[in-house]
């Protein structure tokens, strides 16, 4: 599901690869050191969201990561949020919850099967179509939600049209964007999504109309080309957050790019190197970047083996010890639609959330805010009374020195003399 928005097997449908296609993959050794971080974050916690859990089952089995005790715990926090809370779900957090319990031909299959799970994704999938219908293009949710909706029926033969999927997945569709930019995290879920309809397709799986096939093609062809429009020098593409889901998406349409667009390896070395920075620190962020870094995506989920990984993940990261910092550090911190501003002393290593904490003891009136826990982390829902709201596209975003920031504001570790502010914005 998108992060701060949010973000039935009645026979699995084994896909077969177009003889054709050269997938472009690169990948680490599974007992590349440089994946501890990963690892060491993942059984970390305990998991007290489903969705959460559901992301992290569904890399561990895409990997193949054997821990019985994190799986047994994960699986425990994913059946009670289905069994429970179904109907308090999104559509992408149910599609979720299905890829994961169903991956690697999992015994799970007969929960899924048992609860309707297939059944009632379709029916969210419907009422998310019939918003768009009524209010202007809009989606219940988003278009990443969307995207993991259609992947979900896909790979697990549930009920959907390619006609549609068609229509709706056009790139020029605005909601591909988010504040007026590319989304590349959206964009590389829908690739996957078109590519699994599209090997349905080939392998006639699904009925479809007289130029179905021809515009999902064209569809994943010209996201992709969009994807690879924000790669960064350094190798990223988009952001950190969105390279793993670009990375898979990637490796699944070679036929749509050449070798020279796309320097795998590179992607690959500055992910790597982000890990060592911790930037991959919380158990959401850890699970989308660990299957593309080992080479696998979630198409695998119907051909992977749970038990193929030889990962020991009960290696602890060895500690490095920090230089001594200064205790105390000050921030200036505005609210941008007003104006209103104030230095702010926080403890050195504090977030972006102990900041806004700061400044509402000085000031509830001008900075008071509510704030909600996601799967990535502390959402901010509102400042000054004003709501975020999905239905009129509006949020709160964060900055630092007027730059977006990729973290949220419970992640995002701010520095001396840092200039940040929260601003309404529309996306």
């Amino acid at each position: 599901m998108r992060r701060p928005h949010w973000l039935p097997l009645a026979g699995l449908l084994l896909f077969s690869l177009i003889s054709s296609q050269v997938c472009t993959i690169c990948e680490v050794s599974k007992d590349d050191l440089r994946l501890k971080p990963l690892l060491n974050t993942i059984t970390q916690p305990k998991y007290t969201r489903a969705t959460k859990a559901a992301s992290v089952l569904l890399s561990i089995r895409v990997v193949g990561i054997q821990n019985q005790t994190l799986e047994q715990q994960l699986l425990q926090r994913v059946r009670d949020g289905a069994e429970r809370k179904v109907a308090n779900l999104t559509s992408g957090q149910l599609a979720l919850i299905i890829m994961a319990l169903g991956a690697c031909h999992s015994h799970d299959e007969n929960f899924t099967h048992d609860h309707r799970l297939i059944s009632q994704l379709e029916n969210k999938f419907q009422a998310e179509i019939k918003n768009m219908e009524e209010h202007d293009d809009n989606p219940l949710t988003n278009y990443y939600q969307l995207s993991l909706d259609v992947l979900a029926l896909c790979l697990f033969n549930g009920s959907y049209s390619a006609t549609k999927v068609a229509e709706i997945f056009s790139p020029e569709n605005k909601n591909f964007n988010f504040s007026g930019q590319f989304s590349v995290d959206t964009g590389a879920m829908a690739v996957l999504a078109l590519t699994c309809v599209k090997r349905n397709l080939t392998n006639r799986q699904i009925k479809a109309g007289g130029t179905d096939l021809e515009r999902i093609t064209n569809h994943a062809k010209s996201l992709v080309k969009k994807i690879l429009f924000e790669k960064k020098e350094n190798g990223l593409l988009g952001n950190v957050f969105s390279t793993g889901n670009a990375m898979q998406a990637l490796f699944v349409s070679s036929e749509y790019y050449q070798e020279s667009e796309w320097n795998c390896q590179q992607t690959l070395d500055t992910a790597l190197n982000k890990m060592s920075q911790g930037k991959f620190s919380i158990p959401i962020a850890a699970a989308h970047i660990l299957p593309a870094v080992v080479g696998k995506t979630y198409l695998d989920v119907n051909s992977c083996d749970p038990h193929s990984g030889n990962f020991n993940i009960s290696t602890p990261v060895p500690i490095t010890v920090a230089p001594h910092k200064p205790q105390y550090i000050w921030v200036n911190y505005s609210v941008i639609n007003e104006t209103y501003s104030a230095n702010v002393t926080v403890r050195n290593g504090s977030v972006f959330l102990d900041v806004m904490k700061e400044a509402q003891k000085q000031n509830k009136t001008i900075f008071g805010f509510t704030a909600v826990e996601s799967d990535w982390g502390c959402y901010i829902i509102s400042v000054q009374g004003l709501n975020a709201s999905s239905k009129d596209r509006t949020y709160w975003e964060l900055l630092s020195g007027g730059k977006p920031l990729d973290q949220g504001a419970g992640n995002y570790v701010v520095h001396e003399g840092e200039n940040l502010q929260v601003r309404w914005s529309k996306y």
